[in-house]
């Protein structure tokens, strides 16, 4: 039995790449042991047979972006600490595999309002970052409402055209009924508190906020408590 090494050194005897090479190669996922990936260079290895995929590229792993859907009430701290790789949603879990490096430095951005559930995104990516700060105001959010009560004559019409609540002008906002529980609501930035201010303006009581959509991308069929990575193709 040899003595154990770290397993960029072992790669580094085995394909003659220098230890920076070796580290990329490692960290993106290119690198078995025992056919079995693994994403930490100083992990030790000893007799097992540590392979190098003919697809690596010695590159530094794209800046991934994570797509959650939170239980309500649940804190930016507490919904991070979540993110892990046995959480990831199964449907969406073919295409891209998790790295340990994936859920190191996530910021979250765009949260939710206390006791509301749904999307929530953690980044890595300085541009999506920078895009969801800068242009807040201008993305559209969605949201499913679980309502009580009975809606006021004219309700609908009076939440897409703009209504005054407690003196206060409320904001205009795309709603349209999901089903006789549930509006569904587009707005841009919405302030802590003002999707209840716009039901109660039409006679409705908040049970449950859940937001759906933020800009061009939505939680889709994640189930809650899980997540899944954005793509390419995705735009906010």
């Amino acid at each position: 039995m040899t003595d154990p090494i770290r397993l960029s050194k072992r790669l580094i005897e085995l394909v003659g790449c220098s230890r920076r090479e070796a580290e990329l190669f490692i960290e993106g996922g290119w690198v078995t042991v025992d056919g079995v990936v693994v994403d930490e260079p100083q992990f030790k290895v000893e007799d097992q047979v540590v392979a190098l995929s003919p697809d690596a590229k010695a590159v530094t792993p794209e800046a991934v972006t994570i797509l959650f859907n939170v239980p309500a009430g649940m804190t930016p701290d507490k919904a991070l600490a979540l993110v892990r790789p046995d959480t990831l949603s199964a449907e969406h879990s073919v295409g891209r595999r998790p790295l340990k490096g994936h859920f190191l430095r996530l910021e979250a951005i765009s949260t939710l309002q206390a006791n509301a559930s749904g999307l929530m995104v953690f980044s890595q990516d300085c541009k999506i970052l920078r895009k969801l700060t800068d242009d807040r105001s201008k993305i559209e959010q969605e949201y499913v409402v679980e309502i009580s009560g009975e809606m006021v004559a004219h309700g609908l019409n009076r939440l897409n055209h703009g209504l005054m609540y407690k003196g206060k002008e409320l904001p205009k906002v795309k709603a349209s009924w999901q089903n006789e529980n549930r509006l569904r609501f587009a707005m841009k930035n919405p302030q802590p508190g003002v999707i209840a201010q716009l039901c109660e303006a039409v006679g409705l009581k908040v049970v449950a906020i859940r937001r759906i959509r933020v800009g061009g991308v939505s939680i889709g069929k994640v189930p809650e408590g899980q997540w899944r990575y954005m793509t390419d193709k995705e735009k906010f």
